[in-house]
């Protein structure tokens, strides 16, 4: 495939040609297993013979098929940091973690402030054909959080920026957020906000808890991120706009998102796996891999953020995925970069907790993994219904095939992997992008052409 396969102003690569089934599925995982037939991108059957002849044949075995992934919280750190990931190996992480479409956040360098930039990550994406990569831009020109970027234009470029955010860095000016949300309405387009407060954290590691005060690890207070999303709550509401929280992790915060919605303020929050799976006590291995902002917390704070999750405080699952260098992690915990690998593991993380417990079914995965994510950025052709006319965009998950996550064994070019040699009974096995196969066998397709 070439360049000028590509149409010069479209949004999108172009879905596959062809034919290709899938046989012996379970939508949603649920009923008797059925065909699902694929012609061009396009499902034309859910319901077809198991014989008609295909260009290509997915075997599914009774396996759950799911509306295909979005994640709109990543970071694939090209350009400035390829030693780490690349949108090729990020692509193909989330094609092996079922995901679709995914949102990389632009504190990259130089940062995605420009259309220029976040062409350059989108026609990337496009050109690979295994993900589409949709970049964030940012809220402030260099992250700096003294002057807006130029919305419009980038919303308005070929990227078609539907997001903003200045992730890793808070827009922590009241007046700079004041001003951001009302160019943004104009604009409709969502504000991200990293909820910290950098006063209250300067210096910090780690949870402000018993933990950090045992290990002698300075402390990051629920404060730090209680007080920003308030904040934003409040100016939301009085100046229309929609806002999201990233990465929420307190059981403050989730008290403030409910309060925000139950007064019709346009508040959306995501929780990431590592805060709904992981807390603090694994600092006591002083183990570097286990830094990320904002901090693991407590029992009681995984708990809130699972109920409120169950229950719809929390719109979405996103998983933060941060790749890092093994320099920037095997070092002095204070001294680590914060992030974690999460693309991989996140479907198999949400199964255990969730599912496998009884607690929720396929359908909600697909509402907090897909079709809320979608809905949040409003993305056109994903997390929708798997039903006749819908693009092709599909995961297919096996819920009886145990794994151990090993960070070596990862599609991602880092290996920061927090979850490393642990057991999950959930593993995604096929993933179909448009009708493209880009993950057969939980082993993810080659791009197209090179980046």
């Amino acid at each position: 495939m070439t360049h000028t396969d590509f149409p010069a102003t479209g949004p999108l690569a172009p879905p596959a040609k062809g034919t290709l089934k899938l046989v012996d599925v379970r939508l949603y995982g649920e009923g008797e297993p059925v065909t699902v037939l694929i012609e061009d991108g396009v499902i034309t059957s859910v319901d077809a013979d198991r014989d008609t002849e295909t260009d290509h044949t997915v075997a599914g075995h009774g396996e759950v098929l799911l509306p295909g992934l979005v994640d709109i919280h990543v970071h694939l750190r090209e350009p400035g940091r390829e030693d780490t990931e690349t949108i090729v190996s990020g692509s193909q992480a989330a094609a092996k973690g079922g995901f679709t479409a995914v949102f990389t956040m632009a504190n990259t360098s130089p940062v995605t402030d420009q259309p220029v930039i976040a062409e350059s990550v989108w026609f990337k994406s496009q050109y690979a054909g295994i993900c589409d990569v949709h970049p964030v831009g940012s809220i402030t020109k260099g992250l700096a959080g003294k002057e807006l970027t130029e919305f419009g234009m980038m919303a308005s470029s070929q990227a078609k920026v539907r997001m903003f955010s200045d992730d890793g860095k808070c827009v922590d000016n009241p007046m700079i957020m004041r001003r951001a949300l009302e160019y943004a309405k104009g604009q409709d387009v969502l504000l991200a906000q990293h909820s910290e407060e950098p006063r209250l954290t300067e210096g910090a590691v780690a949870h402000e808890g018993e933990t950090a005060a045992k290990l002698g690890l300075r402390g990051w207070p629920r404060a730090a991120e209680e007080s920003i999303v308030a904040r934003d709550a409040l100016l939301a509401r009085d100046y229309g706009n929609r806002v999201h929280v990233c990465h929420a992790s307190t059981t403050g915060t989730v008290e403030l998102v409910k309060w925000a919605k139950g007064q019709g303020i346009p508040m959306t929050a995501e929780a990431t796996p590592h805060h709904l799976l992981l807390t603090d006590e694994k600092l006591n291995s002083y183990d570097g891999v286990y830094r990320v902002n904002p901090p693991l917390r407590e029992e009681h704070d995984t708990l809130a953020l699972r109920e409120a999750l169950l229950e719809g405080i929390i719109d979405c699952v996103a998983t933060d995925h941060a790749p890092h260098g093994s320099e920037e992690k095997c070092c002095e915990f204070e001294h680590a970069r914060p992030g974690m690998l999460g693309l991989e593991t996140s479907l198999a993380i949400i199964a255990e907790i969730f599912v496998r417990s009884g607690r929720a079914d396929w359908r909600w995965v697909a509402k907090v993994m897909s079709e809320r994510p979608a809905e949040i950025v409003r993305l056109p052709g994903h997390g929708r219904p798997i039903a006749v006319g819908e693009p092709a965009n599909l995961t297919l998950i096996d819920p009886g095939s145990s794994w151990t996550a090993r960070g070596g064994e990862m599609a991602s070019k880092s290996e920061n992997n927090p979850y490393e040699g642990m057991e999950f009974a959930t593993r995604v096995t096929t993933t179909v992008l448009r009708g493209r196969l880009t993950c057969v066998n939980g082993i993810p397709a080659e791009p197209f052409e090179a980046a």
